[in-house]
């Protein structure tokens, strides 16, 4: 299921982007009022995105859809048929590039993000995938969409809602003990948990003794993290979370070693996922 659609004025963005003054060649060729058809299909495996984005732009433009779409988050088989549209050709022509390549990179999102988290589950079941705030300026709503429709969710949707300590901040806090630090976070945001970034085992140690909510463990190779988590005591809640160059072909390790969070920002670097796009004449 879709988590949401970005809005038409988005949409409209993206397309004036495209024709900003309309269609030259279908003008100059004098075809652009004339019936057809598009019909996109996956070209390979994948988990798809984008297809209820590329529907509302054929409609801003007077199109129609034929027939089922197939939802974000839907797995699909090469050659599956995602969605067709109707009507001029002039708005066929202005929609298909766009809608197509939208749909191209949000399912290649989508379709890494789920393989990482159905490599992390193999190992838990409860793991959790978090993608990064690392996507292309501009591009958060479109990216984030991906990521929910596989499966995972934001690390951090932004600065103004999240506590993560990282070593930069502590830089400024003059020595202050982490219990010190982390007992002033709970009063200013009594309602947030407290996410701290560590660099080795002695600052992880530290940090679970002052009482941080999730330790995030960033680049810490497989073996380091099983280490700490038999090192947390039991009863403990703190969970821990392992950041840096986490991909499907790892994902599982660490899920097994011990990290119930796995913070990533690949998807967001994945290949799109090749749509073909065929346009017939009524």
């Amino acid at each position: 299921m879709s988590p949401y659609r970005l809005a038409d004025p988005e949409l409209e963005a993206l397309l004036r982007d495209d024709a900003p003054c309309g269609d030259a060649t279908t003008f100059a060729l004098g075809i652009a009022g004339r019936p057809g058809r598009m019909v996109f299909r996956a070209r390979s495996d994948m988990v798809l995105c984008g297809s209820e984005e590329a529907v509302r732009m054929g409609e801003l433009r007077g199109l129609t859809a034929l027939g089922p779409v197939r939802a974000s988050g839907e797995r699909l088989a090469a050659g599956a048929e995602i969605l067709t549209l109707a009507g001029p050709a002039g708005a066929l022509h202005q929609v298909w590039k766009t809608a197509q390549t939208l749909v191209e990179y949000l399912s290649g999102i989508a379709s890494c993000a789920a393989d990482i988290v159905a490599a992390a589950r193999r190992a838990d079941p409860d793991a959790g995938i978090a993608c990064t705030r690392k996507n292309f300026p501009g591009t958060k709503a479109a990216a984030l969409k991906a990521v929910l429709s596989a499966g995972a969710s934001p690390h951090r949707l932004g600065l103004s809602e999240t506590l993560l300590v990282f070593a930069e901040h502590r830089a400024f806090l003059a020595g202050e003990a982490p219990a010190a630090t982390v007992a002033r976070l709970r009063r200013r945001w009594p309602e947030r948990p407290v996410v701290v970034e560590v660099g080795d085992e002695a600052e992880a140690l530290d940090w679970l003794a002052a009482g941080a909510d999730v330790l995030q463990l960033e680049k810490w190779p497989v073996d380091a993290v099983d280490r700490l988590r038999r090192a947390i005591p039991a009863g403990s809640r703190t969970r821990l979370a392992a950041a840096g160059g986490i991909h499907p072909a790892n994902a599982e390790s660490y899920a097994r070693a011990g990290a119930g969070i796995l913070v990533t920002s690949a998807p967001y670097f994945a290949p799109p996922r090749d749509v073909a796009v065929s346009l017939t004449s009524d």
